[in-house]
């Protein structure tokens, strides 16, 4: 019997022309197949509620695709990771955080005259609105500076009106590069005020890179001046951040955009869901342990043997989506060595994490269990080199992501077939009862 709904879904592209046969009740239900480019398959089931009167269990949705993108292809099993079709290998060898921005939410690599026009937008849009930079005064110096940055965030739509409602590419432009360059200034000055240290203005002479750590690291007449290989790991750090599919806070981005959200609001809601410590915060935790074993808290091969026991996790170590190497890893590594190497920054960290990535590595239990390193095992060293505290390690995560959230913002915006977000529930509390009086309950 075919379903009602899948007569409305013929016009899809990615429709296969094959169906799956789901039996219930003696009845046959076709539900069309869904294929990818990468001959990704899935099986359509937008119209099972309405045909068959069931839903399906998925917690945490791992077997569920929420949304068709052409945004970012990730194969976990053979550790692939492409941005708009370019493997991120070549893309971190050639290109730089802003092209790499440019290419995820516009859909192509900018030519060069298209490279410095974007990066003159971006220049434009540093600068807070005085009305915004006193928002800080509000804080106490104690506040998480994720707070900060997903308050302030929001708070630019307040100040931008007239990007509430995107009616054109110009205006989607101007939204966009809002976000991209004052997230830095946001960031740094969340910093900053935690420290009691002046603010630090943006200055239009510098990359995008270097103008952030010098609103981070510069005092009045005394200006920071990173190496190019600092530059260059942040550079890759943000770059190798900037999107990987539909993790949670990119499909919360996603679900409130379906509300038809504003994109501050949007991304705001997207820093909220990464500050979670399973999610944007879990580079920290690659320091915390790295810091205990430096510590003499444990030795490497006690440490190795503690986490067999199932005493806790070995952070850095295994992914939801990679069963291989993470490919973002191995670049990090590199980019760690290299920074390390040509400022004279002796971490005693990145030998134990060497060492520590050694032993697993060759270690049966992590290698059958598909427990390799992943981009937070090194992540962490690298911002710890550039003297970034652990408290804002989900903040610069925040800030390489915002392309990626932007362009998928953007994407659903346009889709025209997206609904609001509203998944079901299997409940399982009481029946039905009967109401009880205040004065009859015991």
């Amino acid at each position: 019997m075919i379903s009602r709904g899948n007569q409305m879904q013929n016009d899809d592209k990615s429709l296969s022309g094959k169906t799956a046969q789901l039996i219930l009740d003696g009845k046959t239900y076709d539900l069309p197949v869904i294929v990818g480019t990468e001959n990704e398959h899935a099986i359509d089931i937008r119209c099972l509620r309405t045909d068959t009167g069931y839903i399906t269990y998925d917690p945490g949705y791992g077997n569920t695709g929420s949304c068709q993108s052409d945004v970012t292809f990730v194969d976990g099993e053979n550790g692939i990771l492409r941005y708009r079709g370019y493997p991120i290998e070549d893309i971190a060898a050639q290109g730089t955080f802003i092209e790499t921005a440019y290419l995820l939410i516009f859909g192509e690599l900018p030519t060069r005259a298209q490279r410095q026009e974007f990066r003159d937008i971006l220049s434009e849009q540093e600068l807070l609105h005085e009305g915004l930079r006193h928002h800080f005064e509000g804080f106490p110096s104690s506040g998480h500076p994720m707070a900060i940055l997903s308050a302030v965030i929001n708070a630019l739509g307040c100040y931008h009106p007239d990007l509430l409602e995107l009616s054109s590419q110009e205006d989607f432009l101007r939204a966009a590069a809002k976000i991209i360059s004052k997230v830095r200034t946001i960031a740094a000055w969340s910093y900053r005020k935690a420290q009691g240290l002046p603010f630090m203005y943006p200055d239009p002479k510098l990359s995008y890179c270097r103008n952030f750590l010098h609103m981070m690291h510069s005092i009045p007449h005394r200006q920071f001046e990173p190496t190019d290989a600092q530059v260059r790991a942040l550079s890759l750090f943000f770059l190798l951040h900037a999107d990987h599919e539909q993790n949670c806070s990119c499909s919360t981005v996603r679900m409130v955009q379906s509300t038809e959200a504003n994109l501050f609001a949007s991304v705001s809601a997207g820093i909220c869901a990464l500050w979670g410590r399973l999610h944007g915060g879990a580079n920290a935790g690659v320091i915390k342990m790295l810091e205990q074993i430096n510590q003499g808290e444990a030795t490497i091969p006690e440490y190795i043997e503690r986490v067999k026991r199932r005493e806790f996790r070995l952070m850095g170590f295994g992914h939801r989506i990679y069963k291989s190497f993470d490919p973002r890893a191995k670049i990090l590594r590199e980019a760690a060595h290299d920074m390390l190497e040509s400022t004279g920054y002796d971490d005693p960290l990145l030998d134990i994490a060497l060492e520590l990535a050694e032993v697993a590595l060759n270690d049966e239990y992590f290698t059958e269990r598909k427990l390799y390193p992943n981009v937070d095992f090194y992540s962490g060293i690298i911002l710890r080199a550039l003297n970034i505290p652990v408290n804002m390690f989900p903040v610069m995560f925040a800030i390489g992501r915002m392309p990626g959230w932007i362009a998928h913002w953007h994407e659903a915006a346009r889709d025209g077939v997206s609904k609001i977000h509203r998944p079901r529930q299997i409940y399982t509390g009481l029946k039905p009862r009967t109401y009880i009086p205040l004065d009859s309950r015991l």
